[in-house]
């Protein structure tokens, strides 16, 4: 098995929504209000409606869990949700409520995101497995590299 670079993208964000502490961790939801993503063989935009309902847990790890649309710049529709892994350091605190940027290297950060498209141009989309890293840049903008499992 190895690793095939596909795409990148970057999400912008609005503020953080502190649902506050939960029974499960605290919660916080981080709309996307649009982006871009640009590979080889896909590029287009991010659409607004979208979100991240990140919980982060007493252990310190928030758990990543997104939805949101993209539309190819030759107009497929696709569906992208993903779950994930993000280490809180202080770094990450301080990115999260005050829009800094991050590195890739300064946490772990990880994700498989699925997606969906009714698109025949893009069908391979959905039976293909993909694995990303994210860091977040200044401005409250989440950008990840994105890998296709072979």
């Amino acid at each position: 098995m190895k690793l095939e670079y596909e795409f990148e993208y970057h999400a912008m964000l609005k503020e953080p929504v502190d649902v506050g502490p939960g029974p499960f961790g605290t919660r916080l939801v981080v709309e996307v209000t649009g982006g871009r993503f640009e590979g080889p063989r896909l590029k287009g935009r991010i659409l607004t409606g979208g979100a991240d309902w990140l919980l982060i847990g007493p252990d310190g790890w928030g758990r990543l869990d997104v939805r949101a649309q993209l539309v190819t710049d030759d107009g497929a529709a696709i569906y992208l949700h993903y779950e994930g892994i993000l280490e809180v350091t202080e770094k990450v605190q301080q990115a999260l409520t005050a829009g800094t940027g991050t590195e890739y290297e300064d946490h772990y950060f990880r994700t498989a995101p699925r997606f969906e498209t009714g698109d025949p141009r893009y069908a391979w989309l959905n039976h293909t497995l993909f694995v990303a890293e994210g860091h977040t840049r200044a401005g409250r903008i989440v950008e990840y590299k994105v890998y296709r499992v072979v």
